[in-house]
Formats: C-alpha cells, structure tokens, sequence
C-alpha cells in the first residue's frame, strides 16, 4: 500500500462487529434486525469500503487546495467531484443507513453505520460533514418537526434529496447558547409560521450546491421567552419554502453572507448565515415552545458521538499512511551496524523509535474503534429492548461516556495524526504527502460540538453527579466485572493494573466531589479536563483488554494469526506505556493545586 494511498482496516473493523460484539446473532433477536445477516453486513461494509477508496479520498487533497466559494446572491459552490460523491452516497442510501424505512432509510444497525461513517470520514472528512449533518439535522425533524414538515422533510433529508444544518452559534455568544440574541416572531394569521432575524455563524455545510433544498435548524427567542437556555425554542428553516407535495417554491431568506476562512476542513463551506436581513425568513417550531436546546441535545449527543468517529477516522487515516509510509521509506543502518559505512541501509518502520510511535497510533486507534462500535451497538440494543430496566442501564453508560467519546476521542486522533507526521519526517509536514492535512483537518474536532472543556465540565459537573454518581459507580463495578472475568483467561497481570487504575479515578472523583460539596466549585472544575483525561485513558485501556480477550478466545479456539496475537501486544504495551499516565494525572489532582486560578499574570 502506497503512503499516499487511503485505505481502511476492514480485518479489525469486522474483528470488532463480529468477534468482539457478535453483531451478527446478537442483534438479530430484534425484530428490526431479524433479516439482516452476516453475509449482507459483510457486504455494505466491503462496499462502504469502495465507496471511501474509490470515490470520496480522490477529492480529499484536492478539495481541500480548491475549497469552496461564494457567489453574489449567498450560493455556495463546493469542490470539484462534490456533487458526484453526494449522489453516490444519496443513491446507495449512506446517508440513511441506520434511518428507519419508513422515512426513506436503510434501518441498518447503528453499529454498522458507526464502522461506515469511520471510513467515510477518514477518506474525506470536509466532505463527509454534508450527509452526516443532514442525517443527524433529519433525525430531529422527523421525530419533532411540524405537521407537514416532519417525516416528510425527513425522507427528503435522508434521502440525500436535500441536505440539512444546525445552527446555534451566534457572534458573541459562542457556546454560551443562552446569550443567542436571534429573534422568532409569530407571523399573523398563519400559524405555526414565524419570521426570525439574527445572524448566526460558523455554520458547517451551511449552504451547497449538493442538494436542491437545504434545511436549516435554528436555535431562536420568542416574544416574552426568559432569559438564558430556557428562552430558546426551535425552528425548521427551509432555504426554499416549500408548496403542495414539498415542490420547491420561492427563496427563504436566510442566506450566506460570508465563508469563513479556515485552519481546515476546506471542502466544507464553513458560513455565516444573515436570517431576515434580505427578505423575510420563515421557519417553524419544531416541538414546543422553550424545548429548543432540549431537542437540540437530541442531534448534539448524536454529534458529539459522531465527532468521536472523526476523531478515530483522523487516527486511523494517519496510521495507517505512517505505516505505509515507514514500510518503504529507506533511512540508515540498524543500530548493529552504525560503524559499519557500507551496511545495508533499512527501511524506517525497523527503528525502534519509529516502531514505538506505530505501537501507540494501533494501540489507541483500535482501542477508539472498540469504544465507539461498542457505544454503538449499546444504543442499538436499547433503542430496541422491551426490557426497560435494561434500556434505561445502557443509555446511562452511553450518556456517561459521551464525553469522552467526544473529547478524548478527537484529542487522541489529533495526536496519532501528529505523531504520524513525526513519522514521516521532514515529508510529513509537506502537502506533497496526506498527514499535514489530516493534522489541519482534525483540529476542529475538540473545537465543536461543544469543546472539549465543556465536555469535561459536562462530565464531572452533570454526568457523575446523575442519581447520586450511580452511573459512575456502575461504571467502575462493570470495569471490575469484566476484569475478574477476563483474569480467568490469562490476563492476571493487566487486569490488576487496570484495576487499580478504575480504584484511582474513583479515589479521584470521591476528592473532587467533596471539593464541591465545601463550596470550592472553582476548584474541583479547574481538575475537569485532567480528570476526563484520567477517564479516557482508563476507558481505552478498558477497550484493549476486551480485544485482547476476544483475541484470546478465538485463538484458544484455534485460531492463530499475527492480528490476533497484535491484541495481546496491544494490551501488553498499552497497560505499560500508556495506562500509568493516568495514575499520575490522578496524583496531579489531588496535590489541589490552585495556582492558575491564583495567578497574577491573568489578573
């Protein structure tokens, strides 16, 4: 494989589907899934594949030199090959891969999309952010949306006949969303319809030339709302109003102002978006007044989620070009024969530093790809039980990990994008080859959706204080749980390291917590990021010890190969290398040191 060349690892992503979560008969008790099987599976992952080898990482350097444009009367043009891809996608149904029939998706497990959307993203990922926003922006129309305006602009979306966005952030008020100033007026005599002004920005895929419509959903305040989140209600902002039958009528006013000019991402028109400023612009509530950030929260958890995916396709692209790249690039001796001037020179990859830098991008790239699918398959399991004391168990494990889905998933793949630069050398940091890109690309990740600040406070503010720290606490059992039993199978060793390292963080959040109850809210959310660090480290080392058992069975099974035996390896190295930084960021926190906050260089 060529280190220019794109490629995925469809051996570790079926290795997780089907030998780590058994997707293929553990799912199949639900009726959704009932007449899905391995063999069809195998199919859309093999052709999700293609479709992201063949056809979406063409465009990826150069969409991202082209990038887009902006006409005179607020249409955006996107990159050359754009428009193909999006129809490749609408046709072979991607974009509603895991939407239900009947809004015209796939009703394929989440699971399953979760591995596409993996592949999809790391082939191109400025162009992956169109259908991927439109699928999350029609989930919440089709569940809430207006009569006439719901399941119906839904299938549209999912469809790939238009696209959608969400659009929350205003000047000024960045991710405090409380502050938006954005204006929704009742429109006389037609109800349900409002005019909104205000101008919102830094709206991804914010307009296209991709889609004949193009759905806006749009955090506003009614006449009278009060202040802050609880003020906010949401509406579905159609960038051509719609007629009899949805037929496409005259223009909205909503219209792009201005692209911003980005680190990356080129290929996605980043916009500002005018509401009202050139013609009256309509939307209509979707659900009911004062439930915007409530239902907003249903496709941002869906992001956050999805941005993880980002950070694991960033990882896995550049790993995979490092090792490319290091397996025929030829550089020096072998440390044996430094002295020797005619000793046969060696390709990179047999350097030991160069091999240490590849052993930490697998072991966190496979450890992210376990995360992510197993969050997955739990949500497709508790979107479909009729035992409800299971589904309220999984969606809490979901919920707790969100964050660090979200947040330590993108920091990690930014890092392994870095790390494979480093591998590269001088090459690396040239756009003659694929990793400064991915570098540029993959920093906006623990920027949006919420930053990875917000996450951590998200984490250690809300998440571990839900129902007196029960789903923390639930976490850590099931931690322990699952390392006795792994124990049995030969894993004494990294089961008691990790082990100790679960009794750490909870050590941790036991401190932190007792910070908050004396008042000292300051000090226990300033040790937010390092804790959710804390958390992430341990978590994928919880994700390297569940491959590394299901490796162990199947070759206990009989079956031996070297990817299998690189789970071990994984496990080995990343329980000695990576595991303990995480007790020391536990000791760093418990120091209670307060010098930033008491700094005078801030003041």
């Amino acid at each position: 494989m060529s280190s220019t060349q794109f490629s995925v690892d469809l051996e570790d992503v079926k290795f997780v589907l089907f030998d780590q979560l058994d997707i293929d008969t553990d799912l199949t008790k639900f009726s959704s899934y009932e007449d899905f099987d391995k063999d069809l599976y195998d199919t859309m992952i093999d052709e999700a594949a293609r479709v992201a080898t063949e056809v979406l990482a063409p465009l990826n350097g150069p969409g991202d030199r082209q990038g887009c444009s902006l006409d005179g009367e607020g249409n955006v043009t996107t990159p050359d090959g754009y428009q193909k891809a999006w129809n490749v996608q609408a046709e072979g149904g991607w974009i509603g891969l895991n939407a239900p029939p009947e809004v015209g998706g796939a009703g394929l497990p989440l699971s399953v999309a979760m591995a596409c959307i993996e592949m999809f993203s790391g082939a191109c990922m400025a162009f992956q952010m169109y259908p991927g926003l439109t699928a999350a922006a029609a989930r919440v129309i089709a569940a809430h949306g207006p009569e006439g305006k719901g399941p119906e602009y839904a299938e549209k979306m999912f469809t790939g006949e238009w696209a959608g966005t969400m659009c929350l952030t205003e000047a000024g008020a960045g991710s405090s969303v409380g502050d938006n100033r954005c204006k929704a007026v009742p429109v006389d005599g037609e109800e349900g319809a409002f005019l909104l002004e205000g101008e919102k920005i830094f709206i991804s895929g914010g307009d296209s030339d991709l889609a004949a419509n193009i759905v806006h959903l749009v955090l506003a305040k009614t006449p009278g709302a009060p202040a802050g989140t609880k003020g906010l209600s949401l509406f579905v902002v159609p960038k051509f109003i719609t007629g009899e039958n949805l037929a496409i009528g005259e223009r909205n006013g909503a219209f792009v102002v201005g692209i911003e000019e980005k680190m990356g991402i080129h290929g996605n028109a980043t916009c500002t978006l005018a509401l009202g400023a050139n013609g009256p612009c309509k939307g209509w509530m979707v659900g009911n007044e004062g439930q915007g950030m409530a239902l907003m929260f249903l496709m941002m958890n869906e992001a956050r989620i999805g941005v993880g995916a980002q950070g694991l396709s960033i990882g896995a692209a550049a790993f995979n070009f490092a090792r490319a790249y290091a397996k025929e690039r030829v550089q020096g001796t072998s440390l044996a024969n430094l002295r020797n001037a005619d000793a046969e020179r060696i390709t990179i990859i047999n350097h030991p530093d160069v091999r240490r830098m590849l052993m930490w991008q697998k072991c966190h790239v496979e450890a992210m790809r376990s995360l992510l699918f197993r969050m997955a398959h739990k949500s497709d399991i508790a979107d479909n039980t009729d035992d409800e004391a299971l589904k309220e168990k999984l969606e809490g494990q979901v919920d707790l990990l969100t964050p660090i889905c979200k947040a330590h998933c993108t920091d990690i793949g930014f890092d392994v994008a870095v790390s494979a630069v480093q591998v590269y050398g001088g090459y690396g940091f040239c756009s003659e080859y694929p990793v400064e890109q991915l570098v540029r690309d993959g920093k906006i990740m623990s920027i949006y959706e919420g930053t990875n600040g917000i996450q951590a406070l998200d984490l250690l503010g809300r998440k571990l204080r839900i129902k007196g720290g029960k789903l923390f606490m639930d976490w850590m059992a099931e931690c322990k749980a699952d390392l006795a039993k792994g124990a049995e199978l030969g894993f004494e060793a990294e089961a008691a390291v990790i082990g100790k390292a679960v009794d750490s963080a909870g050590a941790v959040a036991m401190h932190l917590a007792q910070l908050g109850m004396t008042g000292k809210v300051e000090s226990a959310m300033l040790q937010a990021t390092p804790f959710q660090r804390m958390m992430g480290i341990i978590q994928l080392a919880m994700e390297s010890f569940y491959q590394a058992v299901a490796a162990k069975r199947k070759i206990d099974g009989g079956t031996d190969t070297p990817f299998l035996q690189g789970k071990l390896l994984n496990l080995k190295f990343y329980t000695a290398n990576v595991l303990p930084e995480s007790v020391g960021i536990g000791k760093s926190i418990r120091t209670g040191d307060e010098s930033a906050l008491d700094a005078i260089l801030f003041s």
